[in-house]
């Protein structure tokens, strides 16, 4: 798959380069600023972002982290230049956080298959949602109260899950259940250098 091939994204790209450095104790005003966000999914593809293992601490000299579940932030923050989107999009609290990354991010990446195509999490769509909820949370022993305070606590599905490209627009992919670090190395590492990201075809395949 290659990806932000056009001269638009190819110049979103190019706009992520910071001023000369990236040496240690370098400013955070001088470092890409990165986002990761988990929607729909099983977490996997953090997973395997943090088996870059030592690649960990070049990123780490490169960008300033400022949202991830690997970190405590609770609100998205403005300006972003990079965010990895892990997940489908499921409920309601995704479709708001996938839109608030869209408005503060410059460059928007579906990051693994569930962001991709939906993948696992969309499998649900085979069922309206009324009777998955029956299904899964209303039948049998241990059935747990409905209506009232309850149902505020989890946010309400939507629908149909649906990949990140069907909700906002997304910039770059990286396929993979979950992608491999060399491949989610060779994507993050071309975007931090502000060049088109180009995966060799071995690292272009789902699953």
């Amino acid at each position: 798959m290659t990806t932000l091939s056009s001269k638009a994204d190819t110049k979103k790209s190019e706009s992520l380069k910071k001023p000369a450095g990236g040496k240690k104790g370098q400013s955070s005003s001088q470092k890409v600023r990165l986002a990761t966000a988990w929607l729909g999914g099983c977490s996997g593809c953090h997973m395997s972002f943090l088996d870059l293992d030592e690649r960990l601490i070049d990123l780490a000299e490169a960008v300033e982290l400022v949202y991830s579940p690997i970190a405590d932030v609770k609100t998205f923050p403005e300006n972003v230049d990079v965010t990895l989107v892990e997940g489908a999009v499921a409920n309601v609290d995704h479709l708001e956080l996938a839109e608030q990354i869209r408005e503060r991010s410059k460059i928007v990446v579906s990051f693994g298959d569930c962001a991709v195509t939906g993948n696992v999490t969309s499998l649900r769509n085979k069922l309206p949602v009324d009777d998955l909820l029956t299904k899964v949370y209303h039948e049998g022993p241990g059935a747990v109260p409905r209506g009232g305070e309850i149902d505020k606590v989890v946010p309400a599905l939507i629908p149909r899950v649906l990949p990140l490209h069907q909700v906002i627009t997304v910039d770059a992919f990286i396929p993979g259940c979950p992608p491999d670090p060399e491949r989610i190395w060779a994507a993050v590492s071309s975007l931090l250098a502000g060049e088109p990201v180009v995966l060799a075809d071995k690292m272009r395949k789902f699953g």
